[in-house]
């Protein structure tokens, strides 16, 4: 399906989502419970810390991001790698809220942020007529890693301290990333390309849209609202996760476990979506990817039963396993590659201001006495609003041929 270099890239795309996922909220709402112990502090005081370190990593994120259109793909993806490694090792030695700030701030910008935003962006620059597929299998990373590492942590937490945890991970990506990234992607640059030998397969030139062309168009606010539904809501979902399993008296492993159910999903559907996308693009499959989530907050309102639990996060994980490929091929459908690395960064930085956004908004609720009943209906308002928006536009979303 793939050749050398093509499979070179998708192996780079999988191993840098995979370990993007120490930066990512379902990873550490895993350590909630232990960093509030060890600096007694609050669920709205730990929400209100992450929020804003995770709302300054995405101001950083658009100045920083778009360098990976300036800058050669190996010696950003280099940079990134150190700075991961430099950030686990941090959090390692969190002491005080202020150390907590910074902590969760390096966290969410080399994590969350950059990791992913080299990964997906090298993908999308890379690939012409197979981009939804590499997409897909590259974010297959992510969802091995939500898949794997929620049980581990929560068995390694009760054989050492947290603190030693992320020691390991420091140790482990400074000595295992750069050599994985060199070996992969040495001879990347920026007019590296797909090479495709289907004769039928012709590609349209398309305009490729600049950062500031992009923010005057209006199509481009419509498809954010939906595409930040996931990162807010699903982010407090994941960091306040202790908080729903005491309101449901789910049982202490319940979640964890459930994200086995999360992360099996979330791979069927990225794996079925990069086929889907290929075949009818991603403009036409855009309205369907909240749907799941929509209903996964009408299980979390109604039902109260362990087994719920898997359902909920299940429907989560489909519209994850959506909105990952999506969000990432949407773009460059719409807008061109050109200039793919700059608008991934504004909208990368955006989906991380949705993060801050959903835990500060969780934490303000909870601790004003909210249920996770009526947070649920709040979510579900936002869903299928912003639904309604994407229906009315969704036969404008094509792009403007050259």
């Amino acid at each position: 399906m793939f050749k050398s270099l093509s499979l070179k890239v998708i192996i780079f795309g999988f191993i840098f989502t995979f370990f993007s996922s120490f930066g990512q909220s379902f990873f550490l709402g895993l350590f909630n419970s232990s960093i509030r112990e060890t600096l007694s502090i609050t669920h709205g005081q730990f929400g209100s810390i992450y929020a804003s370190a995770t709302l300054l990593s995405s101001f950083l994120l658009i100045w920083v991001g778009k360098k990976i259109d300036d800058i050669n793909i190996f010696r950003f993806a280099l940079y990134v790698n150190l700075l991961l490694a430099f950030s686990c090792f941090f959090f390692s030695k969190i002491s005080s809220i202020v150390f907590l700030f910074i902590a969760v701030f390096l966290m969410r910008f080399s994590g969350q942020g950059l990791m992913s935003h080299t990964a997906t962006t090298t993908i999308s620059r890379f690939f012409t007529k197979s981009r939804g597929k590499a997409l897909s299998i590259g974010w297959f990373g992510l969802s091995t890693a939500e898949f794997i590492l929620p049980v581990l942590i929560v068995y390694l937490l009760t054989l050492t301290a947290w603190q030693n945890i992320w020691l390991s991970i420091s140790v482990f990506i400074i000595f295992f990333l750069p050599f994985i990234s060199f070996a992969l992607i040495k001879n990347l640059n920026f007019d590296s390309r797909e090479d495709v030998n289907d004769q039928n397969f012709v590609e349209k030139e398309i305009k490729n849209w600049t950062r500031d062309e992009v923010l005057k168009d209006y199509r481009f606010y419509i498809v954010c609202l939906n595409m930040l539904a996931m990162p807010w809501i699903a982010t407090g979902v994941f960091v306040y996760q202790s908080y729903i399993t005491e309101s449901k008296e789910w049982g202490e492993f319940v979640i964890a476990q459930s994200f086995m159910a999360y992360s099996v999903l979330s791979v069927i559907t990225l794996l079925g979506s990069g086929f889907l996308i290929d075949k009818f693009t991603s403009r036409k499959l855009l309205i369907f990817m909240n749907i799941p989530l929509l209903i996964s907050m009408l299980v979390l309102f109604y039902l109260d039963i362990s087994i719920s639990a898997f359902i909920f996060l299940g429907l989560i994980g489909i519209s994850n396993g959506l909105a990952n490929v999506l969000g990432s091929s949407t773009w460059a459908e719409i807008y061109g590659v050109k200039y793919i690395g700059s608008i991934k960064a504004l909208t990368t930085a955006l989906m991380v201001f949705s993060t801050a956004f959903g835990t500060a908004l969780f934490g303000l609720l909870i601790d004003k006495g909210f249920t996770i009943e009526q947070i649920a209906v709040i979510s579900f308002v936002y869903i299928f609003s912003s639904l309604i928006a994407l229906f009315v536009v969704r036969n404008r979303l094509n792009p403007q041929y050259v």
